[in-house]
């Protein structure tokens, strides 16, 4: 409780004081750096850069920074099948999406049943199981985004880059994919481009947003 029984916020981590920061800094939309693609500390190792690395389509995925990666991720769980979700995740960084030889390496390097593997990595919607463009672009279309106009920013980006849903461009650059709640009601339309939201998004918005991506 501050003076005269008021509460103060404890500010991050118990900080306080004045702080200016702008809506970009707050949010991080402004931020354009990348993680090591050999992710740093073993306590985040399994997370992803920020946007995409360039992807190696050939050979295997766990060499060079993947290899200490996932050496890294290991560490973590003594029992390897702990560690199946963060290696998944770098293999889909590395790809793109999963594909079954990529699985099967997965299986391979943790030891684990392919069948098993494969069963965990088709449960979630947030792996690809096909080839999708380089910047993958979800649109929310829920209830709150619906409401705003989601419907509408789905077909701009889907006019923008001369696709149909799932489609990859011609350029291999982009593919727009419909998807359920973000998680950012309060900011409609919410667009998540590989691990980047961006927020209050208009029909407008989309060749603006591509022009970035580019």
């Amino acid at each position: 409780m501050g003076d005269g029984g008021v509460q103060k916020n404890p500010g991050f981590a118990g900080i306080t004081g004045d702080f200016n920061l702008t809506e970009a800094e707050v949010r991080g939309t402004d931020y354009v750096g990348q993680r090591p693609l050999d992710g740093g500390h073993p306590a985040v190792a399994g997370t992803m850069p920020y946007q995409v690395p360039p992807k190696a389509v050939d050979g295997p995925i766990f060499v060079g920074p993947f290899e200490e990666r996932l050496e890294k991720v290991l560490t973590r769980y003594e029992d390897r099948r702990g560690a199946l979700l963060p290696a998944l995740g770098i293999a889909h960084e590395a790809r793109g999406y999963l594909s079954p030889e990529a699985m099967e390496e997965v299986a391979e390097r943790l030891q684990l049943a392919p069948a098993y593997v494969r069963g965990v990595a088709t449960f979630y919607t947030m792996y690809n199981l096909r080839p999708v463009g380089r910047h993958l672009i979800q649109v929310c279309t829920n209830i709150s985004c619906n409401l705003c106009g989601g419907e509408d920013v789905l077909q701009a980006f889907l006019q923008a880059t001369g696709t149909g849903m799932g489609e990859v461009s011609a350029d291999g650059q982009f593919t727009v994919i419909e998807v359920e709640c973000l998680g950012a009601c309060g900011f409609p339309t919410v667009v998540q481009i590989n691990d980047r939201f961006f927020e209050n998004v208009q029909p407008a918005d989309a060749g603006r947003i591509l022009e970035e991506l580019r």
